[in-house]
């Protein structure tokens, strides 16, 4: 599919096929007549091709791949109909982790409902909160100052810079290369600091909130921001030096778990993996919100659609995100980091001992809310892992009569099957850990 709106001005193609990218260092492990055999076998299903007749001899069974600990996606359960070693079908079984997210927040005020909704995807949380803030400031009709919207952008793509980390991490963890998760943890240490610095909290932050942020930057954070940049760039380089060239790597990831883009069309999948199969979609060029029409990034897609496209995708995602933090931290506007309008805004904490009405406001905004008009709205954002979308509905009270929440790992976890069927199962690993779910978005 191509379509000159997806692939021109700000998007970056990343060159080469997977032939190109192994080269001679493509390994051939299977050498016995019967592995060359099922080699073979495994090409005509991956090319279309029907699966052969089982004889009498022959049998498939049913194993379960996971779930395992409760973190990450090892709360995710694969149903696997496997012939040996190869994948037949692959199922994803997902409601280990639920907990009624979207059932909790109808039961919450707006005020409260950011406290809920950044525990979905525990990785991207402000994303999460981001999203829900701009769908309730829809139904206000309020615009946040300049200030607030460059400090929402400059938060979210940290956030998506400690995400991507925390899969360069656990992805080389799940591939073997241990190493990594050293590696990927130090560089993503060092963002959660700063975050932790800013809003008082390393996950789970509640800091944006509807008509803003809960408190302005703290003194002296370009310094900190700007050297967490150039530590986070001189990790991204030991990665690519580590693994892109690395002939196990390859090995492990060049053609696995391939889709075109057909297929993750037809299922709803988004983010990396939908810009792996050349179709070069992303919310933040495509449907420009906060001020990302004002900055200067790439779009990084790729055209293989493999467990390495999406790799590398995520590294160089990474570098576009901090070319969009530092271009925050130049044109960072002075001004409020939250809406004056008292409906909304509590009162400064200073005024709370001052003045009793001060106090009474803060006490009703805190407990019972504010009001929001009647009416319904969508909205979405591009969260680390694709489309994360919030549907709101408001009766003209403070609490919402319905929330429903599109987490991109739960349609993105739909893409495996396609990719696993007549895979290994060792492929299998690498497979999930590329699609990169959260669980706590999934089953929210």
């Amino acid at each position: 599919m191509t379509d000159p709106t997806l692939s021109g001005p700000g998007s970056r193609a990343l060159e080469g096929s997977p032939e190109q990218i192994a080269g001679e260092l493509r390994l051939e492990r299977q050498t016995d007549e019967g592995a060359q055999e099922l080699r073979r076998t495994k090409e005509v299903v991956l090319a279309g091709g029907p699966w052969p007749e089982l004889d009498d001899q022959d049998s498939t069974m049913l194993i379960n791949m996971g779930p395992q600990h409760p973190s990450t996606h090892g709360v995710l359960r694969i149903m696997l109909e496997l012939d040996s070693e190869v994948v037949i079908q692959a199922k994803p079984v997902v409601g280990y982790l639920h907990t009624g997210m979207e059932k909790t927040g109808e039961e919450l005020t707006y005020v409260q409902g950011a406290t809920n909704v950044t525990r979905m995807d525990y990785a991207s949380p402000l994303s999460n909160e981001l999203v829900f803030s701009l769908a309730v400031e829809n139904l206000l009709g309020v615009e946040v100052p300049p200030r607030a919207m460059w400090m929402r952008m400059m938060l979210v793509e940290l956030n998506r810079i400690s995400s991507h980390l925390l899969f360069q991490a656990t992805n080389g963890m799940d591939l073997g290369a241990v190493s990594m998760m050293l590696y990927g943890w130090r560089e993503r240490e060092e963002v959660l600091r700063f975050l932790e610095r800013v809003t008082g909290l390393r996950m789970n932050h509640n800091f944006i909130r509807p008509g803003g942020l809960a408190a302005d930057l703290t003194d002296g954070w370009q310094e900190d921001v700007l050297n967490v940049c150039d530590l986070v760039e001189e990790g991204v380089q030991d990665y690519d030096d580590l693994l892109s060239g690395n002939p196990i790597w390859l090995e492990r990831t060049v053609g696995i778990g391939k889709i075109t883009t057909e297929q993750a069309l037809a299922l709803g999948a988004t983010g990396p993996i939908l810009r792996s199969t050349g179709f070069a979609w992303d919310l933040r060029k495509s449907q420009p919100y906060l001020p990302y029409d004002e900055v200067d990034f790439d779009v990084i897609y790729t055209t293989n659609g493999d467990v390495f496209d999406r790799y590398r995708i995520r590294l160089y995602e990474i570098l576009e995100s901090v070319k969009i933090v530092r271009q925050c931290v130049d044109r960072m506007p002075l001004g409020d980091y939250r809406v004056q309008d008292l409906k909304v805004t509590p009162p400064p904490r200073a005024r709370i001992d001052e003045s009793m009405e001060a106090l009474i406001h803060h006490f009703k905004l805190f407990t019972e809310g504010f009001k929001v008009p009647p009416g319904e709205t969508y909205v979405a954002v591009e969260s680390p892992r694709g489309e994360i979308g919030c549907y709101l509905v408001s009766d003209g009270s403070g609490k919402p009569v319905r929330l429903h929440i599109r987490g991109p790992s739960f349609y993105n976890l739909q893409s495996m099957a396609p990719m696993m069927e007549g895979s290994m199962v060792a492929d299998g690993v690498a497979i999930i850990s590329s699609v990169d779910p959260i669980m706590g978005e999934v089953d929210r």
